[in-house]
């Protein structure tokens, strides 16, 4: 490897605002048991899946309400002291830090499903509450909610950081699925974005606006979400390939002719081998495609056709299906315990991970020179990808009392992303930029487009005090 990174992308930088005790003692008599400034839960806020180590918020409010929220915002535009929205911690590109110190607010107890409108096929929920909550709860109309990132994250945080998972190739990510919010601004206002109509052209698209602005244009308090039927036959199947580029092509050629495939899962053979001891599976362990179709019987069993008569021109082997419930259930998990699988191959661990996405025809070239080079390093890794729409995953595994392996790791993540802007890719095609990708935003979008959006941002946030330090510097 023949360049490393700057000290400042190991490490963000701590600038914490002064917190006048007169806004605590606010915030107490307030908020009351909803308010804690112990260590234990400020340290519990204080972090995501990324392996930044920042120091906590000065403090956390438990909100259950929109007013709730507007009350905490509005005390700390008065004292211009940074919030910062949590759900359930999973984000894994430093999102959540409070890197300029402040107030965390908790929306996990928002937790309920307010309207559910099956004959629209919207549901509106409240920020805290879980996709798989959610699908629980709409379970008995016959609806379902597609966006799958993996883990259980609330719906208000695959919101902010614009999710997608591992239905997008079929169903698309937060951006396509979210129609409407209510949202506390800056000054603590409440507002409303979008309808449940399917379309409008009245005035700006405030919605797409505030999804994927990871809580620093405003705190999505309620949103409305399209549900989409079960389908009648659903199908899945592990493929498995002598080589990576094999499965890599078999992707490609699944995407260029259009099949409507639900789900296209990609597991390099180290990865399978973490999995099958994490989840106690005994899969083949060489390259991986794990894919899912969905349609009526007839439409489920013509992709599948299709598709095997692909792999096998590409010398995919072993198909094996799973088409029970359970059966499925146990493949998803175990596709979805991969990052857990990957931290406890190596006892001790962080990961480094980093997304990228790239257009469908530019990503053998993406991928299989990242393996190469991961190879080379010989750092252990991961890799994992919704290889349907060109996202794949890769996951560094890094002693975190070894600063060479740290710096090994992100140079590793900055020749990936930018061989992925190099083929006309993004960043990344689902983490969000958050503290991790500031300088590859810029290098995406240009310095006049990072320079429109902080002119969005100072408009809507004057005192900066929505989610400082991420996304762009100010």
């Amino acid at each position: 490897m023949n360049v490393l990174l700057p000290k400042a992308h190991l490490l963000p930088e701590f600038n914490p605002r002064a917190v006048p005790a007169a806004l605590l003692e606010a915030l107490a008599i307030r908020f009351g048991a909803q308010f804690s400034k112990a260590l234990v839960v400020r340290e519990q806020h204080g972090r995501d899946e990324s392996a930044f180590t920042v120091p906590p918020p000065a403090a956390v409010v438990f909100a259950q309400s929109t007013q709730d929220v507007s009350d905490v915002v509005q005390l700390a535009a008065r004292y211009k002291v940074p919030v910062i929205a949590f759900g359930v911690g999973s984000s894994l590109e430093g999102h959540l830090l409070a890197v300029q110190g402040g107030i965390c607010i908790d929306v996990s107890r928002m937790a309920q499903v307010l309207a559910i409108d099956a004959d629209d096929l919207t549901v509106t929920v409240q920020p805290g509450v879980t996709r798989k909550q959610l699908n629980e709860a709409v379970k008995a109309t016959g609806l379902f909610f597609p966006i799958d990132p993996g883990a259980d994250a609330s719906i208000g945080g695959m919101a902010a950081t614009r999710a997608s998972g591992t239905n997008a190739v079929r169903y698309g990510t937060m951006r396509d699925n979210v129609l409407a919010l209510e949202v506390v601004t800056a000054s603590g206002e409440v507002i409303r974005t979008g309808t449940r109509a399917k379309k409008s052209s009245a005035g700006y698209d405030l919605t797409r606006l505030m999804v994927g602005s990871e809580g620093t244009l405003g705190i999505m308090t309620e949103i409305t979400v399209k549900l989409y039927p079960l389908p009648e036959a659903v199908m899945a199947a592990t493929c498995s390939f002598s080589s990576l580029a094999d499965a890599v092509n078999t992707t490609m050629l699944i995407i260029q002719l259009g099949v409507p495939i639900a789900r296209c899962e990609l597991l390099d053979a180290n990865t399978v081998r973490m999995v099958n001891a994490h989840s106690h599976l005994n899969l083949p362990e060489n390259a991986m495609l794990l894919m899912e179709f969905h349609g009526s019987p007839a439409a489920v069993q013509e992709q599948v056709a299709i598709v095997q008569d692909l792999a096998a021109d590409q010398g995919g082997q072993a198909f094996e299906w799973a088409s029970t419930p359970e059966a499925r259930t146990r493949l998803w998990t175990a596709r979805h315990n991969a990052y857990f699988a990957g931290i406890q191959s190596r006892p001790g661990c962080r990961a480094i991970t980093t997304d990228t996405c790239v257009p469908i025809s530019k990503l053998a070239e993406a991928m299989l020179d990242s393996v190469l080079e991961a190879e080379q390093s010989a750092l252990p890794y991961f890799l994992v990808g919704h290889v349907g729409d060109g996202n794949f995953h890769m996951g560094y595994l890094i002693d975190p009392h070894q600063p060479q392996e740290r710096e090994l790791a992100e140079t590793l993540n900055q020749q990936l992303v930018r061989r992925a802007l190099a083929l006309g890719g993004t960043c990344t095609g689902e983490h969000g930029v958050g503290l991790h990708k500031m300088d590859f935003l810029v290098e995406e979008t240009g310095l006049g487009a990072v320079a429109m959006m902080r002119a969005i941002k100072l408009a809507l946030d004057p005192q900066n005090i929505l989610n400082p330090g991420k996304i762009f510097s100010m």
